[in-house]
């Protein structure tokens, strides 16, 4: 399997540039064999950031786009990020910017100043919101400010799209014991029963997909439109989630040369399966207060189709991540997203396990291997890890075992900068010589 590695986010840009050869070295070593950089911005002393490349005014005149406003620059870090793309590409690694989907002015300006890369990447393109609770800024049963607009790009009827969503608002806050344990096992005829699906409900399903084309397809045009051929990757969120999101795996594939199903599975934060699941149960249990928390979880199963192995209760999701979740769970939502796109060198997972900017329950290096162990039994060749703001030792030690070189550990050479090296607790002595008597 070969391994990714996403260079920036939430970390500072200007993270990676410093003894990037040294890096490089020890991740081609390990396996790496790409990497996504962006957000293109560097971050000064005082928080606020600027970018990392002077917009090209005479691009944005040709293709009669607005010019962006002159903003301040640092000739330094962009001369050290630019050094960073030629070895990068000089090692033949495959090169995306993140959050680089904008307008066609905006990717040429893009692709003329960094011409190591080979594509952009859009981050949850044609999303729509999927959790139950208000969360992360909205909530499933809801259109937020913005969105009737949005919808009536593709001529939707906003007043049914609003009453599909409160018929189905009313039906969540009117579930009763007897219904999820007559129907929540009934497949899709009885899920129907649950769910009291009506025609406006269903309407309202279609049109979240049908806006997420659409934005699918003003991407694909953008990027189309530069004068060099420009990947376009598209960040979905979890298999589980696509029918609610909009989301479909197979219509995306028309849409984008590669695919990164989020691999998303801590507990608590934002966007891991685990949380998100337990807040479904928890918003469920307030609004239906005589069903019992199996009763929960076996409505999110009608709903989703998802079952945690060993899941009955909420507290049994604190106690971690039991072996089957990895074989039963990520192999399946590996293998769905596999088999929706149907080419397997389109689809590379977006793996992270919980630390910031999520600000989830950390995962395991035993919970890594397992995601990874998994995914690849399923048939995943390749994946790109988020380490945030860097890996730690234990990370690296798995993903270099998996895909190249094991780590050897060395402290004087390349050293993961999120474990302190061994020297570190020493107080300033030096190791004294072996051998002594």
């Amino acid at each position: 399997m070969e391994a990714w590695v996403f260079t920036c986010s939430d970390s500072p840009l200007e993270h990676w540039l410093d003894g990037f050869e040294t890096r490089f070295d020890a991740w081609e070593e390990g396996g790496v064999t790409g990497i996504v950089v962006g957000r293109m911005a560097f971050r000064q002393d005082d928080g606020s950031t600027i970018p990392a490349y002077a917009p090209d005014p005479e691009v944005y005149k040709a293709l009669g786009a607005e010019v962006p406003a002159p903003s301040p620059r640092d000739l330094q870090k962009e001369k050290k990020l630019q050094a960073m793309l030629d070895n990068a590409a000089a090692r033949g690694w495959r090169i995306l910017i993140f959050s680089g989907v904008g307008s066609t002015a905006h990717v040429q300006d893009q692709m003329n100043t960094f011409p190591q890369v080979h594509g952009v990447i859009a981050d949850g393109p044609g999303e729509n919101h999927y959790e139950l609770a208000f969360h992360h800024g909205g909530e499933l049963l809801e259109l937020r400010p913005g969105e009737e607009a949005r919808f009536g790009q593709i001529g939707a009827e906003i007043d049914r799209l609003h009453r599909g969503i409160d018929h189905l608002r009313q039906r969540l806050h009117n579930l009763t014991p007897e219904l999820v344990r007559y129907h929540a096992d009934g497949g899709m005829l009885g899920s129907l029963l649950l769910f009291d699906i009506n025609e406006d409900v269903l309407y309202w399903l279609r049109q979240r997909q049908e806006r997420a084309r659409f934005d699918w397809q003003y991407m694909r045009n953008q990027v189309d439109a530069v004068d060099r051929k420009v990947e376009l990757g598209g960040i979905p969120r979890a298999v589980t989630w696509s029918s609610l999101t909009g989301q479909n795996y197979h219509q995306m594939a028309e849409y984008f040369d590669y695919i990164f199903p989020k691999h998303y599975f801590w507990h608590r934060g934002m966007d891991g399966m685990y949380g998100t699941i337990s807040r479904w149960v928890k918003r469920l249990g307030k609004w239906n207060p005589t069903l019992t928390e199996a009763d929960c979880f076996a409505v999110v199963k009608a709903l989703l189709g998802i079952e945690l192995p060993g899941i009955n209760s909420l507290m049994d999701m604190e106690m971690g991540f039991p072996d089957e979740f990895f074989s039963k769970v990520v192999y399946n939502e590996t293998k769905r997203a596999l088999a929706a796109v149907g080419d397997p060198d389109k689809v590379i997972a977006w793996v992270s396990t919980g630390r910031s900017p999520h600000g989830g329950d950390q995962m395991q290096a035993r919970d890594l291997h397992g995601i990874l162990s998994a995914s690849q039994q399923a048939g995943l060749k390749r994946f790109l890890y988020h380490p945030e703001p860097d890996f730690g030792a234990a990370e690296w030690t798995i993903i270099s075992s998996l895909c190249g070189k094991q780590w050897d550990e060395d402290p004087n050479g390349y050293w993961p900068t999120e474990t302190d090296k061994p020297g570190f607790w020493d107080g300033g002595r030096a190791e004294p010589a072996e051998g002594r008597i």
